[in-house]
């Protein structure tokens, strides 16, 4: 996918720091990320930066004050890229970088990064907000695949299009689930899991009064603590593992101690299934609660904030 990346010259800094992020997908050659820099010596500017407009699949707005400000950023690029996304041509992402006015803007329409449109510049450790940023733009990368795949080119244009107008159709589709399928979003959802918790860790551990440590355990569990310096002896643990569910626990578990051994558990997720998709049900000592279905990204911020209170810790 090639990503055209819209910024001001006053916000170059930021635009290094996500080249650099971006550094595993392009590596993946998921995606090519264009920006004026690439402009060699002697060529047209103008002519360059519009033919890039109108052949890049996804646009990346580092939106500031100084964007905002800025003539052409605004009323030549992102002007455009919103035409484009409109027309179901194109997806455009605004990437907030310092606080601004950007909700005056047409930008309002569309779901800003990082998490809840908090601007980079606000989070303690801003490698965390541009982690966040990439975690989404795979997202965007791996949906078009499998829209081209199922589909093809049309497809995608569909879905940006029902995307852009706020109204979309969710089509929802009968379906059987065999044990690979089974295993497959098992897999998936312990790294979804594990990948949130490192993520959260890696914050946590930038504010004051709070240190917290993620370490790996093997392919399939990890461990974490959390300490609360501002709460007498505050510590919380918890050690997560993923197994089949044929062993007698959920098919991913946990306890709330350090290093747990596979054989204990405080609770888990068990993989189920409607008619239309596999989810995960929370359990707590081998019963249910309640008739709950959880994405992977559900059940890991639910387990973190069960996580959090056993320091006295909770959040927004």
């Amino acid at each position: 996918m090639k990503a055209f990346i819209s910024y001001s010259h006053k916000d170059a800094g930021a635009l290094d720091r996500l080249h650099t992020h971006l550094a595993m997908l392009r590596r993946e050659g998921a995606i090519e990320a264009w920006f004026d820099r690439e402009i060699l010596a002697g060529g047209e500017l103008d002519a360059e930066i519009t033919a890039q407009l109108e052949s890049c699949e996804l646009f990346l707005l580092l939106v500031s004050p100084d964007f905002l400000a800025s003539d052409y950023c605004v009323e030549r690029e992102m002007e455009r890229a919103l035409e484009r996304h409109a027309a179901g041509d194109a997806r455009v992402v605004p990437i907030i970088i310092e606080p601004c006015d950007w909700t005056a803007s047409p930008l309002r329409q569309l779901k800003a990064l990082p998490r809840d449109a908090k601007p980079v510049s606000e989070w303690t450790n801003e490698n965390n907000a541009y982690l966040d940023v990439v975690n989404e733009i795979r997202r965007i990368v791996r949906s078009d695949r499998r829209l081209e795949m199922e589909d093809g080119p049309k497809a995608a244009a569909a879905a940006a299009v029902t995307e852009a107008g706020n109204a979309a159709r969710r089509y929802r589709v009968k379906r059987d689930f065999d044990e690979i399928d089974r295993s497959d979003f098992r897999t998936a959802a312990f790294r979804s899991l594990r990948s949130y918790f490192e993520r959260a860790i890696a914050e946590i551990d930038s504010i004051d009064d709070l240190r917290g440590r993620f370490v790996p355990l093997t392919e399939t569990s990890f461990t974490c603590t959390l300490v609360n310096k501002a709460r007498d002896r505050s510590v919380a643990h918890i050690t997560v593992h993923c197994r089949g569910s044929s062993h007698g626990f959920s098919d991913i578990f946990y306890s709330f101690s350090e290093n747990a051994a596979d054989n204990t558990a405080n609770g888990g997720f068990s993989i189920k299934a409607d008619e239309y998709e596999l989810y995960l049900a929370p359990m707590m000592f081998g019963y249910g609660r309640g008739d709950e279905h959880l994405t992977p990204e559900g059940a890991a911020e639910t387990l973190w904030t069960e996580f959090l209170q056993q320091a006295g810790v909770t959040y927004d």
